[in-house]
């Protein structure tokens, strides 16, 4: 192998797994339950990222792969261009499948980190995410809006993990210029 084919391979690898790291303080849930995790997802709030940029009316949909792994399906309206906005991903679990650590795919080989460090796991209604790092945080619920105590929880939890919850989005759910059977 050429020495500029060497180093591009290190550097590429070293880039990857670089992707499906966790950011400081942050501690995936135990005692995760894939099967109850599975279905629609409201996204409620989350740290603004050019893939979801303008978009409201956001769900992610999980259901089992034939591979063992989990399909994600993201959706969004896009106001601008009064059409939905889908996207088709794949997850793994990073250490086992009893812990919210997992590596998500929407673009090939590219993965990046999926870690829910919070999570109702009494009646799987809400979950807190995050990405590698503290420039991506979702807060998803089973319904589009959660209760004062959950938001309130959810940003102090976050501020505490060194989020910018000041910079929060909280996620329009309900009247949309998208068509509601438009497919994206």
């Amino acid at each position: 192998m050429k020495p500029l084919q060497s180093a591009s391979l290190v550097l590429a690898t070293t880039l990857l797994g670089a992707c499906v790291e966790l950011p400081e303080k942050v501690e995936p849930v135990q005692g995760f339950e894939p099967q109850r995790y599975l279905g629609i997802w409201y996204e409620v709030a989350r740290l603004d990222h050019s893939f979801e940029r303008g978009l409201s009316n956001v769900t992610a949909n999980y259901s089992l792969r034939d591979d063992g792994g989990i399909k994600v399906i993201n959706r969004g309206c896009d106001a601008e261009k009064a059409e939905w906005d889908e996207a088709e991903g794949k997850a793994y679990f990073v250490r086992g499948e009893d812990e919210g650590f997992l590596k998500v795919s929407f673009f090939g080989p590219f993965y990046g980190t999926y870690a829910v460090f919070d999570l109702d796991q009494q009646d799987y209604q809400y979950s807190f995410v995050s990405g590698p790092d503290t420039d991506y945080l979702w807060l998803l619920s089973r319904t589009p809006e959660v209760s004062d105590s959950v938001r309130a929880d959810f940003l102090q939890q976050a501020e505490a993990l060194g989020f910018a919850t000041d910079e929060l989005i909280w996620v329009e759910q309900g009247k949309s210029q998208c068509q509601p059977g438009d497919k994206g």
